[in-house]
């Protein structure tokens, strides 16, 4: 049903040296610098516990791995995790930069000086919770509430937001809300007993809040990006009719989806993903970046789209 099964060495000898494989991948523009982070795949840096980071003035010419500690903005040991380190989050928030990421199937947090690290958190405490959580994302909204979207390991990857408290170590639990899970056709194309929807992030734009995420397992050729919409940020949410908005389908590529959108330095959105590394393999994971718009629909909300012709992938 999935591809795989490929050794390091086999993988190695496919490999482009010029691409950058990171899944799960979030751009973070600050001060005229594009941050690249994402789950390590390159089995070159399969030693390499953490996050590594790479950077960019255009988007185009990328240099790295550029962390602070041999190549790593967050490195195993300064922070809570031993393994699993994947689909970080990097923003600015007070004094400091914070990543938000999951190792163990956990989320937690780290602050660094620099968007290049050392992200550190010496108590290495996770954001606890009863079940298994991945997939951290920190919204804030127009009047400073705090939100973390997130991923709930409970009969399937289900999408999960609560209001977080001002330290960004824990959640307001009665704000506790489940925001959708894979329901639709195109969410579970094998028919899994595991529906999975993952990769959450959010824009807000004339006061409506869109939630773009992922479905499908993320081995299956089908893996796509879908969105929906609400009027506030803790739902209830509509599943857009248009999703999902990329796809194999739509850009001749398998294995499209969890990545997270930005702002580029002209204010154009932009959404950087993963995908498979070819027709037969899932690892490593390419990464590369597509244009995103607002489209206006007679009578409707605006729809979001992609605009196919500025996929390209990150190098």
């Amino acid at each position: 049903m999935f591809s795989g099964g490929i050794g390091f060495s086999q993988k190695s000898s496919i490999l482009d040296s010029s691409a950058i494989y990171l899944a799960d991948p979030t751009i973070f523009n600050h001060d005229g610098t594009y941050y690249l982070y994402g789950t390590t795949g390159n089995p070159k840096f399969k030693d390499k516990l953490g996050f590594l980071v790479y950077t960019s003035k255009d988007l185009k010419i990328w240099e790295g791995p550029k962390g602070a500690t041999d190549g790593l903005a967050l490195k195993k040991g300064d922070a809570f995790g031993d393994k699993g380190f994947w689909a970080p989050q990097v923003f600015e928030y007070g004094a400091k930069f914070y990543i938000a990421y999951t190792a163990n199937e956990h989320i937690a947090m780290a602050t660094a000086d620099s968007p290049l690290g050392p992200f550190i958190n010496p108590s290495k405490e996770d954001l606890k919770a009863p079940v298994k959580q991945i997939d951290p994302f920190v919204f804030f909204d127009d009047d400073g509430r705090k939100y973390l979207y997130h991923v709930r390991l409970a009969e399937g990857n289900r999408i999960f937001v609560a209001e977080l408290n001002d330290d960004l170590l824990s959640i307001k639990q009665e704000t506790l809300t489940e925001c959708l899970s894979g329901k639709l056709h195109w969410e579970n194309t094998q028919n899994a007993d595991w529906p999975v929807t993952e990769g959450p992030t959010v824009l807000k734009r004339n006061g409506l809040y869109y939630l773009i995420y992922s479905a499908n397992d993320f081995r299956n050729p089908d893996y796509a990006v879908g969105y929906a919409t609400s009027e506030s940020p803790l739902g209830p949410w509509k599943k857009s009719d248009k999703s999902p908005i990329i796809r194999r389908e739509l850009l001749g590529i398998n294995g499209t989806g969890h990545g997270d959108v930005f702002m580029d330095k002209d204010g154009q959105i932009q959404y950087v993903l993963h995908t498979h590394l070819n027709d037969s393999i899932v690892h490593p994971r390419r990464t590369a970046i597509v244009r995103v718009d607002f489209a206006k629909v007679l009578n409707e909300i605006d729809v979001l789209k992609i605009d196919k012709r500025t996929f390209r992938f990150i190098e």
